[in-house]
């Protein structure tokens, strides 16, 4: 039986760990699973154990989850391996710990390629980082027009502790050059031939040599977390970890590192983690090239705050005044940290100071790479003096949260007010109480309720139908080939897995994906990974009616045994 407490060992090829046991202090910093999920049975992810409360957000395959609120708030500071975010933009790689290597060439003295034994023997550090997908509240803005990005709820952020060595004592033991030379930038990829897209299907990036350098900026390459070798969901037997940075920034599986003079040209630097401005949909982007203007590139996380308590659908009753205390996270980035958070009970009119609770200590150089926790204590009728609950927060730098939201295109950093309507409910038993409503979280609420975000996007979908006008549709002959039906076997899907031909099954039906490739809102690998399937579970887990609607368009028979 598989467990992803010994997987690196046991299958990986990593040194022997000391054993973990249940219960314990060390136990509770992984959390982990001890089965495989059945979602993973038949996927190329099959021999990787996982927790079974993480939030799916793209179907099956591949994995990208965040863990339920409660969960990652309840664990407190530092986040369960387990539990932690996850992006995978394809299968995790089945990668060796005796055979992986890492090139490092380029604008330096002596190219070398080092082995893992060779990495660990290093000085290392532990640091410990929140690490957060750019595209943390990305729902909410689905919700006023769909971006080309798979919905993150509020929960797309996770704080654990890292251990490796210094890049810049890797990059000083090849000699880098300096920009005197030419080398301004460090460019790092993961295995090549893992993603369908670009020159070399590599997911790649890059940072500047300088902040590479600096010894502040605690930029390391990983082999721990927590303590353990790391899991293959979270980049073994090695990943880049670049504290205050966003996550897509992180190269998982480090293939290769190279000191260039220009930045990475990855097509995954490009054409992902860019906030472009709210005109710009993914037509004009590519038609006028802002994929590949500089200064939309995202680096340094940006401030934010979320509500964890009180929670969506949660009931707060009013049969007395009492105390009751709100809870929350925040977080900045480039080593900034959060110096208040407010809470507003009447709709904007004034502001109460949350108490902050501070976990970490800052680096040598005075950089702090965690998220906090906050908390503030109100009276329950407080809440019936407003009609929306507002959360920001303010960091080092004087950076403060917007009021309101602000679409782009990829759907990324987003950090607008944490804002969260109040209802009059009254109970089965009569009882009286206040329901509180979240933007857009992932679950339905246990009150059955969506998020007031998805309530607008239903009303506005539904404004938008009703004023369009009626077109006629004439009526089309259908020729004797035209009703003749046509039938595939399975074995003849799967035949159809490339980028000029991919095809995919849903309740029994065929579709050819090809058309819509370059059209999907969250890219073409969220078709490519399931060309040749059955992909009834993970479309259905992660599409609205319309995009089912939309299956027609690409149907070009039924399935049969």
């Amino acid at each position: 039986m598989p467990s992803a407490a010994t997987l690196a060992e046991d299958e990986l090829g990593a040194p022997p760990q000391k054993p973990l046991s249940k219960g314990t202090e060390e136990w509770k910093l992984h959390e982990p699973a001890e089965v495989i999920d059945p979602k993973d049975a038949d996927t190329p992810d099959s021999w990787i154990p996982r927790h079974e409360a993480i939030l799916r957000l793209t179907g099956r395959h591949p994995l990208n989850c965040e863990p339920p609120m409660n969960l990652l708030m309840d664990r407190g500071f530092i986040t369960p391996v387990s539990l932690h975010l996850v992006r995978n933009h394809g299968a995790a790689p089945k990668l060796n710990w005796k055979t992986h290597r890492v090139e490092i060439n380029g604008l330096v003295d002596k190219p070398i390629s080092l082995t893992m034994d060779e990495i660990v023997k290093f000085p290392s550090i532990t640091v410990p980082v929140t690490v957060t997908c750019a595209g943390n509240r990305r729902k909410e803005e689905n919700m006023i027009k769909k971006s080309i990005g798979f919905n993150w709820g509020p929960c797309a952020t996770s704080c654990t502790y890292w251990t490796g060595v210094r890049l810049c004592d890797v990059l000083k033991h090849v000699g880098v050059y300096g920009p005197d030379k030419g080398a301004n930038f460090v460019c790092f990829r993961g295995p090549k031939g893992e993603l369908p897209k670009g020159e070399d299907g590599s997911y790649g990036t890059s940072l500047s040599l300088a902040h590479a350098m600096d010894p502040s900026n605690d930029v390391m390459l990983a082999y721990k977390q927590n303590g353990r070798w790391l899991v293959p969901d979270h980049g073994f037997p090695v990943r880049m970890i670049i504290p205050g940075f966003i996550g897509g920034r992180m190269v998982k599986f480090l293939s290769e590192i190279t000191v260039t003079k220009e930045e990475s040209n990855n097509f995954y630097h490009y054409h992902d983690n860019r906030v472009l401005p709210p005109h710009v949909d993914e037509a004009l982007a590519k038609s006028e090239g802002w994929w590949f203007k500089p200064e939309y590139i995202i680096n340094e996380l940006n401030i934010n705050s979320a509500i964890a308590r009180p929670w969506h659908d949660e009931v707060v009753y009013l049969d007395q005044n009492k105390p009751y205390t709100m809870s929350g996270y925040a977080y900045s980035g480039g080593g900034r940290f959060i110096i208040r958070v407010e809470v507003s009970v009447d709709d904007g009119k004034t502001w109460r100071q949350c108490t902050i609770h501070r976990f970490e200590k800052p680096n040598p150089y005075g950089k702090y790479w965690c998220w906090v926790f906050w908390e503030l204590t109100v009276d329950t009728f407080d809440f019936t003096q407003c009609k929306e609950v507002l959360l920001r927060s303010w960091d080092s730098s004087q950076n403060g949260q917007p009021a309101y939201i602000t679409w782009n295109v990829m759907g990324m950093m987003n950090n607008c007010y944490f804002r969260m309507p109040v209802h009059p409910y009254t109970d089965a038993k009569g009882n009286i109480g206040l329901r509180f409503q979240h933007p857009a979280p992932i679950e339905v609420g246990e009150l059955g309720s969506i998020g007031w975000r998805e309530e607008q996007n239903i009303k506005d979908q539904a404004i938008k139908a009703a004023s369009a006008p009626v077109v006629a549709v004439p009526k089309v002959e259908a020729s004797k080939n035209d009703e003749a039906k046509k039938t595939f076997t399975m074995a003849e899907v799967e035949k159809h897995t490339e980028d000029d031909s991919v095809w995919f099954v849903h309740n029994g039906k065929v579709y050819d994906g090809t058309p819509f490739l370059e059209d999907h809102p969250g890219g073409a690998d969220s078709i490519l990974i399931v060309g040749g399937t059955d992909a009834t579970v993970e479309f259905d887990e992660i599409h609205s009616a319309d995009a089912k609607l939309q299956l027609k368009d690409y149907y070009i028979g039924d399935l049969v045994e």
